[in-house]
């Protein structure tokens, strides 16, 4: 059977021709040397280039990775080397390396070497350590050395390929070759050595169309691989996968199985000859190098070929190496989460298959290797084969030991019992592209859904879902359904359909009526999972370790992801008597994280609603993670529950506030440390208890909280909105202690301390606003702040300084000042007279009063005493003189009360004309824009409706002009025809008259010759 592999095309890169390739073994970058002289860097994952460097003038004939360095290395046609850092894009070193073109470079795996080929029939061994001098020099070819490799089983040797049709191998103490391998027609260009140990294996690629095989250590040759039609010019072993590559002048690139040697595919990406290829030990990638640019493909994919039993013992499949070991008890309570365990692993066995998948029974007493369209079935604990056979997927039941499926093909499904051959499945669909294990057998099909049989082969049900991946919990009462998008969890009724199945009730085409229902659905992609009890335990696409409890998800972490940021990781066990959860990555890597069972049985006991239940399972949590489970409760809105776990006075404060329990949020308050007290944190949730305590309207829990926290603002607005006088003086206080001056001088300002008003703003250099304010509220300070800011002002300019004035110097400036003194001195003496707020409406009239006004209205300055307050109850006075007093100074607060109701009045009247005044305008400017818009309206219609009737004119003109040019052409026709005719019949009158003139004169002359032969008989006769 072929390989199963998916070729994927990563990057087509169009460029000039390129001569060598090579692949990032951590990055997603390919290097690719041009003719052009440059040297490409491309990211695959976003077919970006990620860097250029332009080396030389000539062609790069080879460029490789120097990673411990994060260096690459080229050669150019200069004959010159090159080390380049491909971070920084700094040149290193550049030296002539050789006499002649150099063909290639090879970089040691371990040591600080490079050793270069060269048309000039040596190699070269170049030490970096050594300021890249030149430590050796081997010599021995008799035509170019085209390339050289280090041997990775045995790295002090080396081999090369020449035109002289050799491979001759080396060591590096040596300057003489140890020996050679002949076989080959025609010049050898390429070479590559087998990747693992077990193999003495050598592969070497000729200008005689051929890839051969050898045996370094017999010096045979092994196999020779035919079908390229033109020169070999890179051949490799893959380091992962069982196959061997070439590429060739003839524009191909030819894979072989590395077992079989059976060719498996032929890839032509149509860039012109292909010329170099690299490969990735920790990926798939392939890089092909082409006249035209280069090529990136993903061959199948990486992900790990491994299974964990429910014992914890792992295997895995490391090409076709079987290897095992025990992740039983080998991380501890100390182990720090995702690192690396160190499992102790011991080799297993082979397989006669390449693995690409690799299962554990429901006890873990045998796994099913599968690939290459077999399928073995080994015992787990030596590797002995119990039963083989050919089948495109594999799948085990749940349930029983023995019992398993294939899909034979597309349409022919094989179930097994005890591994025995029990039942043959038709599926109900076009294509079965796949097979599912687990308690029902699932079988994707070509139209987009999963369909389910149980063992005995019983249709169950069709699901419309396309999936990729089908997890059973161990029950069998629930299925995830995982999908590209997202994953779809059901609800199996496990008796209700055997019961159905038992009794008959199974329908052809719907199966059994309520088998499954849906639960819930996860929004995310899922790679890998396992089911713990009612928990789902799942990797996601974008790297994270998440669990599902009846569809809320949690994070447990973040797992390390690739370059392309997808999660590297799969999930490959729990073991409940760890609590842990294992995963393995694409290195084969594995890592587990701690997962609590007794944490995620009382989640899913509380999404339930069984509280009981979950009150039982609290005391087997540990008190370390009470938080996590609090703010689980929190999540699912228990947060009164949430709060009485809780170990985190922070989320408790957090709680109390929520729920309204100021008591509690007080209490937790009050027990901070002094050291806390001053902090941002702190004064933040003193704040947020203030805030909370005025809106339930506890003030004096309001005021404590915004006292504890300096918070200046809020105490403004409690003690202006209460008229707490002596709170608002406290206030104003602390705020200019504390040098919040905006609060200090709003609250001086309420107070009516219109000096501490003026001292802030002058103590904050604030003078011009100090002289404005004085000009309105105290203008005895006028002329003293003006003095101050000219002072001030004239450090800076003394033109500005001058063009200040004041009421002394220019008082022409500042009309009515005297006026303002007066209104000042009524202010000062009517100052500490307060009006409680039960008379407002007796004082509102007051409030309005325009002072400046009143006070010229009755003469001028000093002319009239300010309006008091409502007086207080005094005793009558028998004295005449203090009676009349008083009538007078009743009529004239009577006199001023009317004058300034009349002011009132005439100010209302005034503001009510230009407010009509104002609608009018409006009204008249919309009615004006209404016409306006009218007016454009009808000059648009107008406009349309002349040019249709244009449009219509000139169609009908247009008409009239096509149909008088057809009446031409038909005419003009005609008369063709007609002229046509004519000439037909004078041609032919004029051929008939030419015939009877043709047979007139042959008849004359048959006459006349008639008459000349009687005349020549009768001459003769005569």
């Amino acid at each position: 059977m072929p390989l199963k592999i998916d070729i994927k095309k990563k990057l087509s890169a169009r460029s000039e021709r390129v001569k060598s390739v090579d692949i990032h073994p951590n990055e997603t970058w390919a290097l690719a040397a041009l003719y052009s002289g440059k040297v490409h860097l491309w990211d695959y994952e976003t077919t970006a280039l990620y860097k250029s460097f332009a080396v030389s003038d000539l062609p790069i004939r080879c460029a490789k990775f120097i990673i411990r360095k994060n260096w690459f290395i080229c050669a150019s046609d200069d004959m010159k080397l090159r080390v380049f850092n491909f971070n920084t894009g700094e040149k290193v070193k550049e030296w002539e390396a050789h006499s002649d073109y150099i063909r290639t470079v090879e970089v040691h795996p371990t040591l600080p070497y490079i050793i270069s080929s060269s048309d000039d029939m040596s190699v070269k061994l170049w030490d970096w350590d050594k300021n890249f001098a030149n430590t050796q020099i081997f010599e021995g070819h008799n035509h170019y050395v085209m390339m050289c490799k280090f041997n990775p089983k045995d790295t002090n040797t080396f081999a090369t390929a020449s035109l002289d049709r050799t491979i001759k191998v080396w060591g590096l103490s040596s300057p003489h070759p140890h020996y050679s391998l002949e076989g080959h027609e025609r010049g050898v260009n390429c070479i590559d050595y087998y990747p693992s140990g077990d193999k003495p294996y050598l592969l070497s690629g000729a200008d005689d169309n051929t890839v051969k095989i050898w045996d370094y250590q017999t010096k045979s040759v092994v196999q020779t691989l035919e079908g390229h039609t033109n020169n070999v010019c890179a051949v490799m072993f893959h380091p992962k996968l069982p196959i061997i590559i070439a590429c060739s002048e003839d524009s191909t690139v030819r894979m072989w199985q590395a077992a079989t040697y059976r060719a498996e595919t032929t890839l032509n990406y149509g860039m012109e000859r292909a010329w170099a290829l690299a490969a990735s030990n920790t990926s798939n990638k392939i890089a092909i190098g082409y006249d035209e640019g280069c090529v990136v493909i993903e061959l199948g994919n990486d992900d790990p070929v491994a299974s964990m039993d429910g014992t914890g013992k792992v295997v895995i499949a490391k090409n076709s190496d079987i290897i095992t070991g025990s992740a039983k008890g080998v991380a501890s309570d100390d182990s720090v989460d995702g690192e690396r365990l160190p499992i102790s692993f011991r080799d297993l066995g082979s397989t006669e298959i390449y693995p690409s998948s690799l299962k554990h029974n429901c006890n873990g007493r045998f796994i099913a290797v599968c690939g290459d369209g077999e399928f073995i079935i080994y015992t787990s604990q030596s590797l002995r084969n119990k039963a083989f056979g050919s089948a495109l997927d594999f799948c085990w039941s749940s349930s029983k030991t023995g019992d398993y499926a294939i899909r034979e093909s597309i349409s022919r499904i094989k179930i097994y019992a005890d591994f025995k051959e029990s039942k043959i499945v038709k599926p109900a669909t076009a294509s079965a592209e796949a097979l599912y294990g687990g308690h029902l057998l699932g079988v994707k099909g070509s139209d987009d859904a999963i369909l389910f049989y149980d063992w005995d082969g019983n249709f169950i049900r069709k699901i419309d879902v396309e999936p990729i991946a089908v997890y059973w919990s161990d029950g069998g009462d629930m299925v995830l359904i995982a999908t590209e998008e997202s994953a779809f969890v059901l609800q199996h009724d496990v008796s209700g359909t055997a019961s159905k199945v038992t009794m008959g009730q199974v329908s052809a085409e719907e199966g059994v009526d309520g088998s499954f229902d849906l639960l819930y659905e996860i929004g995310d992609k899922v790679t890998s999972g396992k089911w713990v009890g009612d928990c789902f335990i799942y990797t996601n696409g974008a790297g994270r370790l998440n669990y599902s409890v009846a569809g809320q998800i949690q994070t447990l972490v973040h797992l390390e992801t690739g370059n392309s940021g997808v999660t590297v990781h799969n999930i490959i066990g729990y073991l409940a008597k760890e609590d842990r959860v294992y995963l393995i990555d694409k290195s084969n890597n594995v890592v587990s994280y701690k997962v609590m069972l007794a944490m995620l049985q009382y989640q899913t006991a509380v999404v339930r609603g069984d509280f009981d239940a979950a009150n039982e399972l609290l005391p087997m949590i540990p008190e370390t993670e009470y938080l996590t489970v609090a703010r689980f409760l929190e999540a699912q809105g228990f947060k009164e529950e949430a709060m009485s776990v809780t170990p985190d006075n922070d989320h408790k404060f957090d709680l109390a506030c929520e729920l309204g329990q100021l008591d509690i949020a007080l209490s937790l308050m009050s027990e901070v440390d002094a050291e806390e007290a001053e902090s941002t944190d702190t004064q933040a949730k003193w704040k947020k208890l203030s805030d909370l305590a005025l809106n339930k309207g506890m003030f004096d829990l309001a005021e404590s909280a915004a006292e504890s926290s300096s918070d200046f603002s809020g105490l403004l607005l409690l003690y202006s909105s209460m008229g707490n006088k002596a709170g608002m003086e406290k206030l104003a206080a602390s705020a200019r202690e504390g040098g919040r001056f905006n609060v200090a001088f709003l609250a001086y300002f309420m107070l009516s301390n219109v000096e501490t008003c003026i001292e802030l703003l002058k103590e904050t250099d604030r003078l011009p606003e100090a002289a404005f304010f004085a000009r309105t509220y105290l203008p005895s300070k006028v002329e003293e702040i003006v003095t101050e800011w000219k002072s001030s002002l004239a450090k800076v300019s003394e033109s500005a300084a001058n063009s200040l004035t004041s009421p002394s110097t220019n008082a022409d400036m500042f009309p009515d000042f005297d006026v303002a003194l007066t209104v000042e001195q009524m202010f000062q003496q009517n100052r500490g007279k307060t009006i409680p707020a039960s008379k407002y409406l007796e004082a509102r009239g007051d409030l309005e009063m325009d002072l400046i006004e009143m006070v010229k209205a009755n003469g001028g300055a000093g002319a009239v005493s300010p309006p008091a307050p409502p007086p207080a109850a005094v005793p009558v006075s028998d004295d005449d003189d203090a009676g009349d007093d008083n009538a007078e100074e009743e009529q004239r607060l009577e006199a001023a009360r009317i004058e300034a109701e009349r002011l009132a009045a005439d100010e209302k009247a005034a503001a009510e004309k230009l407010v009509a005044e104002k609608v009018a305008a409006e009204k008249a400017a919309a009615e004006k824009a209404a016409a306006e818009k009218a007016a454009a309206e009808k000059a648009a219609a107008e406009k349309a409706a002349a040019e249709k009737a244009a449009a219509e004119k000139l169609a009908a003109e247009k008409a009239a002009a096509e149909k008088l040019a057809a009446e031409k052409a038909a005419a003009e026709k005609l008369e063709e025809e007609r002229k046509r005719k004519e000439a037909e019949e004078a041609a032919a009158a004029a051929a008939a008259a030419k015939k009877a003139e043709e047979e007139a004169a042959a008849a004359a002359a048959a006459e006349a010759a008639e008459d000349e032969a009687l005349a020549d008989e009768f001459t003769d006769d005569w």
